[in-house]
């Protein structure tokens, strides 16, 4: 018999992130006041830190950060409670951002049969043979931003480039990556993450092509 593991804090952060979004997103869509006003005060938090932007405070229910999980585990320590805020914070404003004016639901859960995370949704900005350098190089500067401020800020412009396509995004994932990103080494696994689902993305593109091509059904041996 084996005994599930306590939650992560990671797991945490994205469990959080759903279960605000989720909601939002649906009233958002059926036009709802109430959701429609809140994603307008998030917008405006959107590449800023948590602390910079006390208007929001308060409008995204947070709580279960803050508590004991009932399903075992730890309270957060405080370096891990900052670390959780501002991954959840950075995420739900991009994706307000993102879904800004969009008929569908831009926050799109991870499918297991597809490619997903923010290298998939960036390689899907590109033609399919070929590497839109401009849109690399946006990625390639996120990947490279120095700290948190700095790579909100930079998501930020390639959130805004996904929005014009309709591309939507796996904002739990984003925000689990976020909270990754600050602890000790883990830029770099949040780096080969975006890398992979990037490259990951590519091929499979590539196979669905290949496998749609009729089969070459000529006698070869025929004179």
């Amino acid at each position: 018999m084996t005994t599930a593991s306590p939650p992560t804090a990671r797991h945490r952060v994205g469990w959080t992130i759903s279960a605000i979004i989720a909601p939002l997103q649906k009233d958002y869509l059926n036009d709802r006041p109430h959701a429609v006003a809140a994603l307008a005060r998030l917008r405006r938090g959107a590449g800023k830190e948590f602390a910079q932007v006390p208007d929001l405070w308060g409008l995204a229910d947070t709580g279960p950060l803050h508590q004991e999980p009932k399903d075992g585990g730890r309270p957060l320590s405080e370096k891990e409670l900052t670390r959780a805020e501002d991954a959840v914070h950075v995420a739900l404003t991009l994706w307000a951002l993102h879904q800004q004016s969009r008929g569908t639901g831009m926050h799109q859960p991870d499918r297991r049969e597809a490619p997903s995370g923010l290298g998939a949704a960036v390689r899907r900005l590109m033609p399919k043979d070929e590497i839109a350098e401009p849109v690399r190089k946006r990625f390639v500067r996120a990947g490279s931003a120095p700290n948190l401020p700095a790579l909100a800020e930079r998501l930020r412009d390639i959130v805004l480039l996904l929005r014009r396509e309709d591309i939507p995004l796996d904002y739990a994932l984003l925000a689990e990556q976020l909270y990754r990103w600050q602890e000790p080494g883990g830029r770099d696994a949040v780096r080969r993450a975006w890398g992979r689902s990037f490259h990951a993305y590519r091929t499979q593109d590539t196979r669905a092509e290949d496998s749609a091509a009729p089969a070459d059904t000529t006698d070869k041996d025929a004179s």
